[in-house]
């Protein structure tokens, strides 16, 4: 039997779980297979039970799968409880005792008789007739203390897996070439092929397959973290400011190791204020910036963010968000920061906000965000999740080949300065009332240091050369002329490639409708409805700010019933559509999730299958019916 294989590596932080299955993951991709990566780790450090997913297939995943069917148990070897009664109850046996609700019937268990013991585990040989699953105890422990060191028992895994589903060691071999060598790397294989010997010897039970594929163009790993630092970095980044908060780390980490070897500057400061400040001060001094953090940080960032606003200073912020509020749970997903990034720091904000749904958009959308930051002269923000940040998918590599744009957007030369509008001081005006054949209210920018370009730069409200002005009419003037930006950006956004996506069919009569992350999970989900005769289609939203009210229009005009689907409590993207189109609260159903899992794709279509009568909700999710708060 083929098909794809959803494979569940779990132990203990600190165990090496992450990097084992980045690494296998990276084989099969090599191999010729679109691989997806979720994974769940705690916020506890050096301790608790991990895991991560890798799902492969000879056809493009798009998400996470409806649970998974093949398990390697490795034990916590962290585990700072052993004891049922202890507060996080045995945690050495948690690789093995939590990973079972969602293993699928038929599914294969490789568990390390070293350190685990399935009759720790309440109606374990039960529930493994029941759900037909097949188990292979092995002392992957020992046989890596035998040959190496314990830590080694991750690759004895591999091997076994590898075993198991008929998949050639070769792709393993050559990733462990490329990253080890001398002693280490031949314990590694010798670990690796005792392991697979092992395995040859045990009767066989399932049928659980490896797929086979090929891949048309050169593939790359990566994830939404990656293509944020890559689309930075291409559009001329050459600053970043930044204090570590999960899962904006991730970002951080990149630029600060690629940002040096390029001739820019990467600074890791006291606390999220300065770092939004300093980014803030960079990019007025002439340089493209970055900032950003996860929501608690970025709640400190809304006083730069206001001042960026109102001294029209181009910015880039990245905002991770995660389970809330406060701390809430740091390495959980979440949806639950989109009015605090639409809405945050003081009066009418003034800013541009995307929200890109996989690793593509990502690389695109922070491209744009700087050229619209620094064309429009205001602060744009790329906001993404926990979920987007560490899921890896493999992404054709000619979508990274793209030309750079160093330069610094809408700024004058010294010979346009000669000729600009200046007050009777000398000084220039650089917010000017009306600027002349500019009515996208682009007022001219000069940077520090040029001949003639004198200005201040104010957080209260200022005269055309910066100077403090409480005068009613220049009020007005003022703000009218930043907000007929927004107006400008969107007329923009709408003569070129939409970033909104729909799927689905033609001609649907229910439509699903969300934005960001969620984008994979809906389509896989709409894709199996439209099979089963479903007649649905989705729209996918990364603009949130200019909203695209056209497009959200008309998507919701042409069905008659439509679930949206998010992760949070409060339905805050139905409740922006609502706000935008003043309309359609009579068909928008809303679908929520707001446990730290994000959504499998059997939900989203359990949700729309509930719409035509019984309950869609299902375990985890929330459904709020139309005309519902």
């Amino acid at each position: 039997m083929t098909g794809e294989i959803v494979w569940r590596i779990a132990g203990g932080s600190g165990d090496g779980i992450d990097s084992t299955s980045q690494n296998f993951a990276k084989a099969l991709m090599r191999s010729g297979l679109h691989v997806f990566t979720h994974r769940h780790y705690p916020s506890r450090i050096r301790g608790g039970h991990t895991y991560v997913e890798v799902r492969a297939d000879d056809e493009p995943v798009r998400a996470r799968g409806d649970g998974f069917n093949f398990l390697l148990a490795l034990g916590d070897s962290f585990a700072r409880n052993t004891e049922e009664n202890a507060y996080y109850g045995n945690e050495q046996a948690k690789p093995l005792a939590e990973n079972l609700d969602d293993l699928r019937d038929g599914g294969v268990i490789v568990y390390d008789e070293g350190l685990l013991d399935p009759s720790d585990i309440e109606n374990f040989e039960a529930r493994a007739e029941e759900h037909d699953w097949h188990v292979y105890p092995m002392d992957l422990r020992g046989l890596a203390r035998d040959q190496g060191r314990e830590v080694m028992r991750n690759t004895a895994g591999v091997g076994a897996t590898c075993a198991l589903l008929d998949y050639p060691l070769e792709p393993i071999t050559e990733l462990m070439r490329d990253r080890m060598s001398g002693d280490v790397l031949e314990a590694n294989i010798r670990i690796l092929d005792l392991a697979a010997e092992q395995v040859e010897e045990f009767d066989w039970t399932h049928d659980l397959r490896m797929p086979e594929g090929s891949h048309d163009e050169d593939q790359v790993l990566v994830s939404g973290s990656n293509g944020i630092a890559y689309g930075a970095i291409d559009e001329g980044c050459r600053f970043v400011a930044g204090y570590p908060m999960t899962p904006w780390t991730e970002v951080f980490t990149l630029l600060s190791q690629y940002l040096p070897d390029m001739g820019g500057i990467a600074e890791q400061v006291e606390d999220e204020i300065a770092a939004a400040a300093l980014a803030l001060g960079a990019s007025h001094a002439g340089v493209k910036s970055l900032s950003g953090s996860s929501g608690g940080g970025f709640a400190l960032m809304s006083e730069p963010l206001g001042l960026a606003e109102i001294t029209e200073t181009p910015l880039v912020l990245v905002e991770a968000t995660r389970a809330g509020p406060s701390t809430g749970m740091p390495t959980k997903t979440e949806q639950g920061d989109l009015e605090h990034v639409l809405y945050t720091s003081q009066g009418d904000s003034c800013r541009v906000v995307f929200a890109p749904g996989n690793q593509q958009e990502a690389y695109e959308q922070t491209r744009l965000a700087f050229e619209l930051a620094y064309d429009f002269h205001l602060p744009a923000i790329v906001v993404y999740d926990q979920k987007l940040s560490g899921e890896l998918r493999n992404v054709d590599a000619e979508v990274f080949d793209r030309e750079p744009a160093p330069d610094l957007g809408t700024t004058l030369t010294e010979e346009e300065l000669a000729e600009a509008a200046h007050y009777a001081t000398g000084t220039f005006e650089r917010y000017q009332h009306d600027p002349r054949g500019a009515p996208d209210g682009v007022s001219p920018r000069s940077i520090p240091g040029q001949a003639d370009g004198r200005y201040l730069a104010s957080g209260n409200e200022h005269h055309p050369t910066g100077h403090i002005s409480e005068d009613p009419d220049n009020r007005v003037a003022q703000m009218d002329r930043r907000l007929r930006k927004l107006e400008a950006i969107r007329e923009r956004l709408d003569e070129r490639e939409s970033n909104q996506v729909r799927h689905g069919a033609a001609d649907a009569t229910v439509g699903v409708l969300t934005y960001g992350s969620n984008q994979g999970t809906v389509h896989e989900a709409v894709d199996r409805l439209v099979a089963d005769g479903h007649d649905v289609a989705s729209l996918s939203v990364s603009d949130l700010a200019p909203f695209p009210e056209r497009e959200v229009r008309e998507f919701l005009d042409s069905v008659e019933r439509c679930l949206v689907v998010e992760m949070n409590a409060s339905g805050q993207f139905r409740g922006l559509v609502q706000r935008e189109l003043g309309a359609c609260g009579d068909i928008l159903h809303s679908l929520l999730k707001y446990n730290g899992e994000p959504f499998e794709p059997r939900e989203v279509v359990e949700g729309v299958e509930g719409l035509d009568g019984g309950d869609p909700a299902t375990a985890g999710t929330r459904y709020v019916p139309a005309g519902s708060d």
